[in-house]
């Protein structure tokens, strides 16, 4: 197995796990709301979805250039702060009253939320351009990425519904996919077959 197998796999595993640890929980909450257990796994996401991110990054590299750098580094800068916000949302907020905390988020408090959010949405679009532009990957999660992502930062806020149910399991379906392929894009090619086209 070759060096860039052995660090593209850990990372598409944690992109399938960051994808279900959205997809499953909201699925539950479809049926029953938002509970602490549902709470607690979808804080646990964007730490996994590091690794994958950086693992996607590195497998498309150097095809797409210097803009897919920057769109990484955006999109990781991103989803440091909104996995915060989102930490600290689900496994603090969560047990809070409204009343608390509409008087505890004072100051720059919403302004820095609101900043991740915008931020996040921004390194997600670019970074699903740059693994479109690359095409090393299905283009239909691609796609997803670049643009269910976005839509996902801002809309995330709105009262629980079907709708942000179904918003989460859009986001984690992205998410396995493209960890799903780039698990598969690591696979040692057969030596026959790597013959077979070599002939070809």
């Amino acid at each position: 197995m070759s060096a860039p197998t052995r660090s593209t796999r850990p990372g598409a595993l944690c992109g399938a796990l960051a994808g279900l640890l959205i997809a499953l929980p909201a699925l539950v909450e479809a049926f029953t709301g938002e509970t602490g257990a549902t709470s607690f796994f979808l804080a646990l996401s964007p730490a996994f979805a590091l690794p994958f991110l950086t693992a996607l990054h590195h497998w498309q590299s150097p095809a797409p250039g210097r803009f897919a750098e920057i769109a990484h580094l955006v999109n990781l800068i991103g989803l440091g702060l909104f996995g915060g916000a989102a930490y600290a949302s689900n496994l603090v907020l969560f047990y809070l009253d409204d009343d608390t905390i509409e008087t505890r988020l004072t100051g720059p408090t919403l302004p820095a939320l609101l900043g991740s959010a915008v931020v996040f949405a921004v390194g997600c679009a670019l970074f699903g351009a740059a693994t479109i532009r690359a095409g090393r990957l299905p283009t239909v999660p691609a796609w997803g990425y670049a643009v269910v992502l976005p839509l996902f930062a801002f809309l995330i806020a709105l009262p629980d519904s079907v709708f942000t149910s179904a918003l989460h399991i859009a986001v984690g379906a992205v998410l396995v996919w493209l960890s799903t392929a780039l698990w598969q894009s690591t696979r040692p090619t057969h030596p026959s077959r790597a013959a077979d086209r070599t002939l070809t």
